[in-house]
């Protein structure tokens, strides 16, 4: 069997094409078909052929329409036989058939092929994949079938046609085939005269074809249209091209020629503009690493879809301080090198700092575009405009984007292009909003297993130093919470100092009263435990500081909200949301229902802290109880202050 739903309903059985009878039964074969190969209910049935105005016979007439749909597609089936083409199963229908025999199913795959093959930089097989998805269209889908679920039906396809016709006009354009890109725009421009990319891709079209005062009539018919139907101006796109148009700017130029790209033209056609630089700004990954290789591969596995889906892959590595973020971040954009020809790109957002603001993305995109070529002299001075330059850069170029220490979302968001690239973000807090958003991909590290921390240690300072002091090498490692930044400034110590052994500096870490003074480089800040530290909790809003600072001053392993709330005089409601900020900076760690505790050296940070400080801890916290509305110095003093702790 074979069926077709971009147009007018139309199905053919082996001996031709089928009458498929009323009006209603053909918008019961249509929702069938929407969801072949699915069980759908009686009453899914009923609710997408009738909606609300359902008469009392719906359920008969169900039967009715389904025994005259059996009866055209299958004439060689008894009455009484089971299975076939359309089934009953579960309480309701199914329509079994291929996603090949259906138009609208066909026209799926080849848009999702012509996706990959963009993303493979193959500009001619992208275009004659598009044009054979849109070649399956014969007009408005589901178009003689009545409903509410053919309506939705309708919508949700016109949406993906649109979607793949601005995406074949965009690929003909880059590979200079204007006249062709034109003539369809045109056309879907008459449907859709308000979708403001169909007109910015014919603006660009009718200026790269020499007819600069067609493009801009466009924009001028464009504005007025938007005036009168919604009350609203371009959007900044459409704006940012106009000016672009005006002052004729090289941007918008095609430059190059690529001989394989179409047989339109006579020496062939262009390929897109090529970067003015190949970037490549990856630094290097860390030495030894160590572990982590199921949180990579997880990583691996979302690129891969991503890519398979064609679109760009969007993932966010989480953790507290010295968990290795940028180093597995740096592992796996080295992994993935060869897959991205077009360039890498890194930025550090500074999101936890020691000394300096989290970047605006103003200021990033101007060092990303710097990395692509782009002179001061050619960057636009706003946000909107410096974005829109990046991603028309970007757009169809497998790039790999590594955003280091991003402090929330709206940094990195105006950083994530369209299409084949993988944008890598690290970052100390939970970026829900990028997952929810933007469909991005979490992942949280924790401490390395103590086999690692092992290896880790081995690696760095040889293997023959840790050979026979494998219980010394384990304790090391777990007073060094199996941070893989702790753990590195550990070895380091031992390597420079060939006669001590690891046993020795084990009981050298234990008994230090300041035990974070043996985690640092000196004169290095990005060598340091403490300064990671105090970065993070400089980062946090007044009253989860305030709670950190409250914490620290108590000798507890496990933090409840009732005893937290106590602590620091607040409500249990106001005590649980500040401690599930301190989660989301990966400060505290969930341990169960409105039950935490500090993730491994924090809470001796914040311990230690306490003690150091010149503030009497008991005072402090009594005054807060009295004085919860206040931030004094006395109770955070020493938190802010890197010359108070392990003073």
């Amino acid at each position: 069997m074979r069926l077709e739903l971009l147009g007018s309903i139309r199905a053919w059985n082996e001996e031709g094409e089928v009458p498929l009878g009323p009006p209603k039964q053909r918008a019961v074969l249509a929702l069938l078909a929407g969801q072949a190969n699915q069980v759908t209910g009686i009453d899914q049935i009923i609710d997408g052929v009738w909606g609300t105005d359902v008469p009392q016979s719906a359920v008969n007439c169900v039967h009715t329409y389904v025994a005259g749909l059996r009866r055209i597609l299958e004439p060689e089936r008894g009455r009484r036989e089971s299975g076939g083409v359309l089934a009953s199963a579960g309480g309701g229908y199914v329509l079994s058939v291929a996603a090949e025999a259906i138009d609208a199913g066909r026209f799926a795959l080849a848009h999702m092929r012509a996706r990959r093959l963009l993303s493979e930089s193959d500009r001619a097989g992208a275009i004659g994949a598009y044009e054979e998805a849109l070649a399956l269209w014969r007009g408005d889908a589901y178009a003689n079938v009545p409903g509410p679920f053919a309506a939705l039906e309708r919508a949700r396809l016109h949406e993906a046609r649109l979607t793949a016709v601005e995406e074949w006009a965009e690929a003909l354009l880059s590979v200079g085939r204007h006249t062709e890109a034109i003539a369809a725009l045109t056309d879907m421009i008459a449907k859709d005269p308000l979708r403001e990319r169909l007109r910015w891709l014919m603006m660009l079209g009718l200026h790269r074809s020499g007819r600069r005062a067609q493009a801009l009539a466009v924009y001028r018919e464009t504005r007025q249209l938007l005036q009168e139907e919604l009350g609203i101006d371009p959007g900044t796109d459409l704006r940012r091209l106009h000016q672009q148009i005006l002052s004729d700017h090289a941007a918008l130029a095609l430059r190059g020629a690529d001989p394989g790209a179409g047989a339109s033209g006579a020496q062939g056609a262009a390929r897109a503009p090529a970067l003015p630089v190949r970037p490549a700004q990856l630094p290097p990954g860390a030495r030894n690493f160590t572990g982590r290789a199921e949180e990579l591969a997880r990583l691996r596995n979302v690129v891969e879809r991503e890519y398979g889906e064609g679109q760009a892959a969007l993932a966010v590595i989480e953790g507290p301080p010295g968990v290795g973020k940028t180093a597995v971040a740096l592992q796996l954009a080295h992994q993935l090198g060869s897959r991205h020809p077009d360039g890498q790109l890194f930025a550090d957002l500074c999101g936890s700092h020691p000394d300096r603001a989290p970047l605006g993305a103003r200021e990033v995109l101007a060092q990303l575009l710097g990395g692509l070529g782009i002179g001061p002299d050619r960057l636009p001075d706003d946000l909107p405009g410096r974005t829109a330059l990046f991603r028309s850069l970007v757009h169809g170029r497998r790039m790999l984007i590594v955003l280091d220490d991003a402090a929330h979302a709206e940094q990195v968001r105006p950083l994530v292009p369209r299409g084949p690239a993988c944008v890598l973000v690290t970052s100390r807090r939970r970026q829900f909003g990028l997952a929810a958003r933007d469909g991005a991909y979490r992942i949280e590290l924790g401490p390395l297993a103590p086999r690692d921390s092992v290896e880790l240690l081995a690696r760095v300072v040889g293997r023959e130093r840790v050979t026979g002091q494998q219980e010394a090498a384990r304790e090391l490692a777990r007073l060094c919470g199996n941070l893989p930044l702790a753990l590195r400034i550990a070895a380091a110590g031992l390597a420079a100092k060939p006669a001590l052994s690891l046993a020795e500096l084990v009981v050298d870490h234990a008994t230090c009263t300041a035990r974070l003074d043996r985690l640092a480089v000196e004169d290095d800040v990005a060598a340091s435990l403490r300064t990671a530290f105090d970065a993070s909790v400089r980062s946090l809003p007044e009253g989860a500081a305030r709670m950190f600072g409250v914490l620290g001053l108590r000798e507890q392993q496990l933090i409840t909200v009732p005893d937290a709330a106590a602590a620091a005089d607040l409500t249990e409601r106001a005590a649980a949301r500040q401690l599930a900020v301190l989660a989301d900076h990966h400060l505290l760690e969930e341990v169960g229902r409105e039950r935490y505790r500090f993730i491994n050296l924090i809470g001796l940070y914040a311990a230690e802290c306490a003690r150091g400080s010149r503030t009497d801890p008991d005072a402090a916290l009594d005054r807060l109880r009295r004085e919860p509305a206040q931030v004094g110095t006395d109770v955070l003093g020493f938190m802010f202050s890197a010359t108070d702790c392990g003073s």
